[in-house]
């Protein structure tokens, strides 16, 4: 992790700058020649939800279709400023696009391990930049422990390791921030895997309080699939660090993520902020997509199962109406395009 930083405030912004470099005075080195393809501001809109109303944050707009393009952008910049030439890169899907697409805008060599079962769109998406990749049969874990063994070979990039990587994820709360008038909202929830986009608001947001831009941080709501939520299981234990958890395959692939490997980190990060850790069972989740794209968003499962989230912590009055509530929407529905399809045949009837 990089060492707390101070912060920055309005008058630190490149108001000029269409992407998350308008806030490169936050970041801890800087960077002569970015590597940038327009990455971040990202619409925030408010829009009705199943009786209510929630900002609705659309990081699909990212280059590669989803959020990871923050993380990618900012960490493939500062490595290759460092010499680095060639990169391995581990990935569900999402990630691995991001710094295959990164890589090739900088000129550098990727290889990218998935699981065999990754969405064939995002494979062919990774390959179309000219990345190497490489199928690993079996579980997410699977593919992240093969990871490893090839790292003594070829540097590693991993979007899950490398803190460069969460230097870019923080400017999701720097924009937050910025989107709504220079000030923080309420709440914030989040699809969480191995947790970047939650210790990314953290990080962003507490150095927004120590320059005295915030005064309090939102409470951050980590959302993982009932099928595998290791860090709900963690959380609700009340344990510092990984639990052990039964896991069985689930439709929101991008969050399935047995054993996150910054766990301690992103409960720490929950707990500071006052929020939780939700689970969302796979009907939950469908019911999501199909209410999204019928209000308009089309997003992946993984994106659906924040907002599935929302109608529990308002039926239980964790979140109340008349707070600030951003759901992030993180991938696109077409990079699920296959398992939508799928999906559509266990809709109501009447869709």
């Amino acid at each position: 992790m990089i060492t707390p930083l101070p912060g920055v405030g309005r008058g630190d912004i490149r108001s000029g700058t269409r992407s998350l470099w308008r806030y490169a005075a936050s970041f801890p080195v800087p960077v002569a020649n970015p590597v940038s393809m327009g990455e971040g501001c990202t619409p925030l809109v408010e829009r009705p939800w199943r009786g209510g109303r929630a900002h609705f944050k659309l990081e699909w707009f990212a280059p590669t279709g989803s959020f990871k393009d923050r993380g990618a952008s900012v960490m493939v910049s500062t490595l290759r400023q460092q010499g680095v030439s060639r990169l391995l890169e581990d990935s569900s899907g999402n990630g691995g696009a991001a710094v295959a697409a990164y890589a090739a805008a900088g000129g550098i060599k990727a290889k990218i391990l998935v699981p065999a079962a990754t969405q064939p769109g995002k494979i062919v998406q990774m390959r179309a930049y000219g990345a190497e990749v490489e199928l690993i049969p079996g579980a997410r874990q699977d593919t992240a422990d093969e990871a490893e063994r090839q790292a003594e070979r070829i540097f590693y990039a991993s979007h899950n390791w490398q803190p460069f990587f969460l230097q870019g994820t923080k400017t999701l709360a720097y924009e937050l921030w910025e989107d709504l008038g220079f000030r923080a909202p309420d709440n914030v929830l989040i699809p969480t895997g191995a947790g970047s986009n939650i210790l990314g608001c953290d990080i962003g947001f507490n150095e927004l309080r120590r320059s005295g831009e915030i005064e309090q941080l939102p409470r951050l709501f980590a959302v993982q699939p009932a099928n595998c939520a290791p860090l709900c299981a963690s959380f609700a234990s009340g344990a510092e660090d990984y639990t052990p958890v039964e896991t069985r395959p689930t439709i929101a692939e991008g969050t399935a993520i047995v054993k996150p490997v910054r766990t301690r980190d992103v409960l720490a990060a929950i707990r500071r902020s006052g929020g939780a850790a939700v689970q969302v069972s796979e009907e939950e989740i469908v019911e999501a997509v199909y209410d999204l794209a019928r209000s308009g968003l089309y997003v992946e499962p993984t994106s659906a199962s924040a907002a599935a989230a929302l109608d529990g912590l308002i039926r239980g009055s964790v979140i109340r109406p008349g707070e600030t509530t951003v759901v992030v929407l993180t991938g696109s529905g077409l990079k699920a395009t296959e398992l939508i399809r799928r999906l559509i045949g266990v809709l109501p009837a009447n869709a």
